[in-house]
């Protein structure tokens, strides 16, 4: 089949090279000179673990093709899929802007029957918005069905989940598009949930949000914990174990961030007072996470005797997750910026987004590597559990440090033992 994604973000990049991988003719349209040239290369603009790989084994047989062109792409295609951001407003509600425009363009490019899919996060009635736009705009002989398949890929792990996903929604209220979708996923062995378009829709939304209630549970009873000198990293093993609650995402630790989770609760609140509803369980979500950020900071200050100023802080990790280069909304960002408004002196490190971070965060020493933060450092403050952080020989980083105080904000080291080494260690929760 051929299909066409527009947008190579982490959501159409890592979804055109799986489509192209099982064997169809992808096109990928993009609005960067610079970006689709480096594409055709092989040069990504993300970092996804295994993604560089299979792109440029789909470049060569032109199984995957780049371009600006909507005018060759989209007339070949049997499904076109949007998958263009949706930042936040300031308000909370999504930037629809890019949908719209990218609508249109569909709709003047469109000639056989086509079925255009939204993948983008966007909100109830979208798609409905979306099909008026194409409409409008396409020519009077062309003809087309509209769907919703809202995306599930976690950041670092995009590839597996495209292609061994946990269900594969789809939302459309034509048989013919449905047909013709699940003919395209049939490869993808998974659980298919058919719905309308509204439900589709809402699905990610309250997804997103749901993962998210827990981590800030997981973050409250952390610091519930810490205050009655219970063990909360034991509580929350406590009640994983029970299968109608599950251990994923009962993590505590510095807050979440990334570009789906923060977004997608603002969005979910935002539509619900659309409705008059006010969603305070999710207000709370929100605000939990934010004080989960701050707490390091609060942390930091308690463990360097109540003045941060003119102290050196390392801080290990940038990304707001492993295994990406994503620094959307990244607790780091929140965590450096207020030790410098304290006048801390930063040093930083991340192994694969120091780049990205440099762009967002300024007057910080960005290092080559773990041991260069650690010299001379006051303080050591962990913000991203990178596997490569857990292997650090930390006899070698409390004799490199100015004072050998260890903020473990992910928890990944054990206690016990960085204590025996001689670090003042402090967790989340412990």
């Amino acid at each position: 089949m051929t299909i066409t994604f527009i947008g190579h973000g982490y959501v159409g990049l890592v979804s055109a090279a799986a489509f192209a991988d099982l064997g169809n003719t992808v096109w990928v349209i993009g609005h960067t000179k610079e970006k689709i040239e480096n594409l055709k290369k092989g040069i990504l603009p993300i970092f996804e673990p295994g993604l560089e790989e299979i792109v440029k084994r789909n470049i060569k047989p032109k199984r995957l093709i780049f371009t600006l062109d909507y005018t060759k792409a989209i007339p070949s295609s049997s499904v076109v899929f949007i998958a263009v951001g949706t930042p936040p407003k300031t308000n909370g509600e999504a930037d629809l802007s890019i949908v719209f425009k990218v609508a249109e363009k569909i709709g003047r490019n469109l000639g056989k029957y086509t079925v255009v899919a939204t993948k983008s996060t966007v909100p109830v009635g979208t798609n409905k918005k979306i099909k008026k736009i194409i409409a409008e705009a396409m020519p009077k002989n062309a003809d087309f069905d509209i769907a919703s398949i809202p995306e599930f890929l976690r950041e670092g792990q995009a590839i597996s989940d495209t292609l061994h996903p946990d269900r594969i929604v789809i939302g459309t209220d034509s048989q013919k598009a449905l047909d013709i979708l699940l003919e395209l996923h049939k490869p993808i062995n998974s659980n298919n949930v058919l719905t309308n378009i509204e439900t589709a829709e809402m699905i990610k939304y309250a997804a997103n949000s749901f993962l998210a209630t827990k981590i800030s549970f997981a973050n409250a009873i952390a610091h519930l914990c810490e205050l009655t000198d219970a063990d909360g990293l034991k509580v929350l093993e406590g009640i994983g174990f029970d299968k109608r609650i599950g251990s994923s995402f009962l993590k505590p630790g510095a807050g979440f961030g990334g570009s789906c989770f923060p977004k997608d609760l603002k969005a979910l609140i935002a539509i619900a007072k659309k409705q008059g509803y006010d969603y305070e369980l999710l207000k709370t979500v929100e605000k939990i996470n934010c004080m989960a950020t701050v707490n390091i900071v609060t942390k930091a200050r308690r463990l360097l005797g109540g003045s941060i100023e003119r102290k050196t802080i390392g801080v290990l990790g940038l990304s707001f997750k492993p295994d990406t280069d994503d620094m959307r909304d990244a607790p780091s960002i929140t965590v450096i910026k207020k030790l410098q408004e304290s006048k801390a002196i930063i040093k930083g490190y991340d192994p694969i987004a120091i780049n990205n971070a440099k762009k967002i965060l300024k007057n910080v020493e960005f290092c080559n590597d773990s041991y260069s933060v650690a010299k001379d450092s006051d303080i050591l403050i962990i913000m991203t559990e990178w596997n490569e952080f857990r292997q650090l020989d930390l006899q070698k980083i409390k004799n490199l440090m100015k004072k050998p105080i260890l903020l473990d904000g992910r928890n990944i080291y054990d206690p016990q033992t960085a204590s025996r080494i001689g670090f003042t260690y402090i967790g989340v929760g412990r």
